[in-house]
């Protein structure tokens, strides 16, 4: 039978991951997940592959979503109402989309923190401007195997991936048998659209942000290339049918 065992979201894009018991799933993903992103002063986007220890920095939003509570490694808390300038239209992995400029003591926190000058936005989530694939998908059984070939066996982290949904009871990689299909997770509906190419995050600690492991290597080396390009680690989806996702719900693949 396959479960999700692991949840993982944040409300800023690179920074800690928190991990609910539950979560209510709509066309935008989770309503709490990701809402917020950093640039670069010059519009870019400004992540853990950037600068990894953004990872130690947790972000926590207030039940209304207009109170965003920044606590650093240091312990230093920064919280305040958000503080919205006008609308923008970023580009960002070739996606353009309606957002508005966080004002004020959360993006110079941030800016202290990074060491450089940033913008912390966050996204209107209008119609017609979904995220790219919101939710994505790992098996526990692939980061095992991941571990059986390249760590000697001994367990990776699996939130070095950074997924929305981590799945029990399947075997390595039979998340990639479910492109093109329709997956019931929980009350929610989701159809699988594409495999998740990984990017250097993934050879970073989850808990500091340093590098400690050849992730990208280590999946080339058994799992190879897509295209001469890509090397894949989980799929990406997009939600048919909104409804709660629970720690302990079953997947159904159609």
């Amino acid at each position: 039978m396959l479960t999700v065992s692991l949840l993982s979201v944040t409300p800023v894009r690179g920074l800690a991951l928190q991990h609910p018991h539950s979560i209510e799933l709509g066309e935008h993903g989770p309503i709490e997940d990701r809402r917020y992103t950093l640039l670069t002063d010059a519009g870019r986007i400004f992540d853990g592959t950037k600068f990894g220890p953004l990872v130690q920095v947790r972000a926590a939003l207030d039940d209304d979503l207009e109170r965003l509570t920044l606590t650093f490694p240091s312990g230093e808390v920064v919280t305040g109402e958000v503080e919205l300038g006008e609308p923008i239209h970023p580009v960002i992995f070739d996606r353009r989309f309606t957002a508005r400029p966080v004002i004020g003591p959360l993006v110079d926190a941030l800016s202290d923190y990074a060491g450089r000058p940033l913008q912390l936005i966050r996204s209107e989530r209008l119609p017609g401007e979904r995220d790219r694939n919101p939710v994505s998908i790992l098996s526990e059984a692939s980061v095992a195997e991941l571990s059986r070939r390249a760590n000697d066996g001994a367990p990776l982290d699996a939130r070095r991936f950074r997924m929305l949904v981590h799945v029990a009871g399947a075997r390595p990689h039979e998340e990639d048998e479910w492109i093109g299909s329709e997956v019931g997770i929980g009350q929610a509906v989701v159809r699988v659209a594409r495999p998740d190419p990984r990017c250097v995050i993934t050879t970073q600690d989850p808990g500091t942000g340093h590098r400690d492991f050849p992730t990208l290597k280590a999946i080339k080396d058994y799992r190879g290339l897509r295209d001469d390009r890509y090397i894949d680690f989980g799929v990406y989806a997009d939600v048919v049918t909104s409804g709660s996702v629970a720690i302990g719900d079953q997947l159904v693949p159609a």
